[in-house]
């Protein structure tokens, strides 16, 4: 029996919890359709197709992690707010691995403003956790650059059961967030005071 009051928002939620199930590349609008019990040309009254679907998954994933984040941020600062903010890193891949998926797909501005917007918001809640190390302006892209890639290299491994070795998983992150709290604390506090070598000479 079809479900009554179809929203875009159901669509699209529905939508995440297959990605989270069945992983991201699965997601069809005929495994939505099922789930929600219609035929798949009632959805193009709320999605414009699988791709418009892809796109609004991510979006509402990226607000999503935004909030997950900024939560575990409250009320702390330095290294105690970057150890928060890793660890809800960290259970946010596990526990929403599709949506999380869904957001190393970002949308460059010049494709799609919106998206994009929305996707940028998610890494800016940790501006303010960088800031709280002393560093200027001109050094947290690199910054949170740098702690996005290492722990996203982590939870991408985790995830797909890329650690076989009989050792503490657990163990092995405490480890990577130490490390990258000690990163933040010897981070030149400027580009102008950053040692860094010219590309070009190799």
């Amino acid at each position: 029996m079809p479900r009554a009051g179809l929203t875009p928002a159901a669509v699209t939620e529905e939508a995440a919890r297959i990605c989270d199930e069945q992983g991201y590349d699965r997601l069809s609008l005929a495994a939505v359709a099922k789930r929600l019990g219609v035929a798949v040309p009632s959805l193009y009254k709320h999605v414009g197709g699988l791709e418009a679907l892809r796109r609004e998954v991510g979006m509402a994933a990226a607000a999503d992690f935004a909030r997950v984040l900024g939560d575990a941020a409250i009320g702390r600062a330095g290294a105690d707010a970057l150890r928060r903010v890793l660890h809800a890193y960290r259970d946010y891949a596990s526990t929403r691995p599709g949506r999380y998926a869904a957001l190393q797909r970002a949308p460059r501005s010049e494709v799609d403003e919106e998206a994009a917007a929305v996707f940028s918001r998610s890494m800016e809640v940790l501006v303010p956790v960088v800031q709280g190390f002393g560093l200027a302006d001109d050094v947290l892209v690199d910054a949170i650059r740098t702690l996005r890639s290492t722990v996203h290299g982590f939870v991408d491994l985790e995830t797909r059961r890329g650690f076989g070795l009989p050792q503490s998983i657990d163990r092995s992150f405490e480890v990577l967030v130490e490390s990258l709290v000690r990163t933040l604390r010897d981070w030149p506090a400027s580009a102008d005071s950053a040692d860094v070598g010219d590309p070009a000479e190799g």
